[in-house]
């Protein structure tokens, strides 16, 4: 099943999406508003996110599936935190041994035991669907990475979504140490549209996803891989990233880079850009100065 979070006469609604038709969750259950009501309710009733939903569904309201198309859709999720996850595809390896002036300790990483993970973002750094997403105004080399990310609550995965990564490629790529500044600063991380519950997806690691970028009408990047690309399991990143870590009760972590644009690109202001993934749908955000 599939979750969305709608704002409707200025409150959030939770909708649920299942055989192609969309209701909204908390026309049946007043209590039940945010994603994180589910989390809660599932934890309570020790059971799955589907199970409660699946008890809603007909007496919940069916709402029309344009309703999701516009600035009314929401982030699925609320995050406490967002982490992610780098070099785990062999294009983001060899994108920062480009971009780095020191390339070998990128070779290191995507061959190691331990990944690099890192903070990535608060909930206030975090935009949702068709809201903008970021570029900083001190860098001149942006990019969008299309992540699959992973959502958990506490240390259970309970479902996935759509992560971009905005990342300031010639701030990290002048010194690594510069990472934190160039991945987090205001709207660096968008989510969306949906969280697909962990039980309604077969294979995380073998899904198709794809990237559109579109600058006055013209496509500037179309291309689409899989995350069976990943070189490490879903299961090994969130295992490092829960090992010694007090994660909160809701995070999101993102699983790394499986698209990366020629280097010759960089984003610009009121840039369109578009990623999908299978099953999970279609993340779609302007491009904004911060």
């Amino acid at each position: 099943m599939r979750y969305y979070q709608l704002r409707v006469d200025g409150d959030t609604h939770l909708v649920a999406k299942r055989d192609g038709s969309h209701v909204d969750l908390s026309t049946a259950n007043s209590r039940l508003r945010t994603f994180d009501d589910l989390l809660y309710a599932a934890d309570v009733a020790d059971t799955e996110i589907d199970t409660i939903a699946k008890r809603l569904l007909e007496e919940a309201k069916s709402i029309p599936s344009e309703r999701l198309d516009g600035e009314a859709l929401l982030e699925p999720v609320t995050p406490q935190e967002v982490w992610a996850a780098g070099v785990t595809y062999r294009i983001s390896e060899e994108a920062r041994e480009a971009e780095s002036s020191k390339p070998e300790i990128y070779l290191r990483v995507y061959d190691s035991d331990r990944p690099e993970l890192f903070f990535k973002a608060t909930p206030e750094r975090v935009v949702g669907p068709n809201d903008r997403v970021g570029i900083r105004a001190d860098s001149d080399w942006d990019v969008p990475e299309p992540e699959l990310g992973v959502v958990l609550s506490g240390e259970e995965i309970v479902g996935y979504t759509i992560g971009n990564d905005m990342s300031s490629r010639a701030i990290e790529g002048e010194n690594p140490l510069y990472l934190p500044q160039s991945k987090v600063y205001d709207r660096s991380c968008a989510i969306g549209p949906a969280v697909r519950s962990a039980t309604s997806i077969d294979d995380p690691a073998n899904l198709e996803m794809w990237m559109r970028i579109e600058r006055d009408g013209d496509v500037l990047y179309d291309e689409s891989t899989n995350t069976s690309q990943m070189v490490r399991s879903i299961d090994e990143l969130v295992d490092w990233y829960v090992r010694h870590n007090a994660v909160p009760d809701v995070s999101v972590l993102l699983t790394g880079t499986s698209l990366v644009p020629d280097d010759e690109f960089t984003l610009e202001p009121a840039d369109q850009i578009e990623i999908g993934i299978e099953g999970i749908g279609t993340l779609s955000n302007t491009v904004t100065e911060v």
